[in-house]
């Protein structure tokens, strides 16, 4: 079992988690100058991830969970990090470090945003 990062991290991709994996198992999904039909984000490379969980509290987003602990409404994320890694390891590349910080305010803006009826 691994983490595995939720949508709440698109368009937010952070990087704070990546400072924090002891592994190196964060990482961004760039093919080689195409579009990616993955979504804007992080991911946690499930053969790397030791489940240490260091990541977890380190996401301002709170996007990132346990994966025997992701909420029901972002249960499809659990398949798509793993769809994420059926890619070719090539456009896996180590997260860049984006760290910007995140406001209260923007980080319930962006629940509201994937969870209109939490806020």
């Amino acid at each position: 079992m691994a983490v595995v990062i939720t949508r709440l991290c698109q368009d937010c991709v952070d990087g704070a988690c990546v400072d924090m994996c002891p592994c190196e198992a964060i990482v961004e999904h760039r093919p080689d100058g195409r579009a990616s039909e993955l979504p804007n984000q992080l991911f946690v490379d499930p053969e790397l991830c030791i489940t240490c969980n260091a990541c977890i509290p380190e996401c301002p987003w709170e996007a990132i969970y346990d994966e025997g602990d992701v909420p029901k409404a972002f249960a499809s994320d659990i398949a798509l990090n793993r769809r994420a890694f059926e890619k070719s390891a090539e456009y896996h590349v180590p997260a860049s470090k984006l760290l910007r910080g995140a406001s209260s305010e923007e980080v319930e803006q962006n629940h509201a945003k994937w969870l209109p009826s939490v806020t």
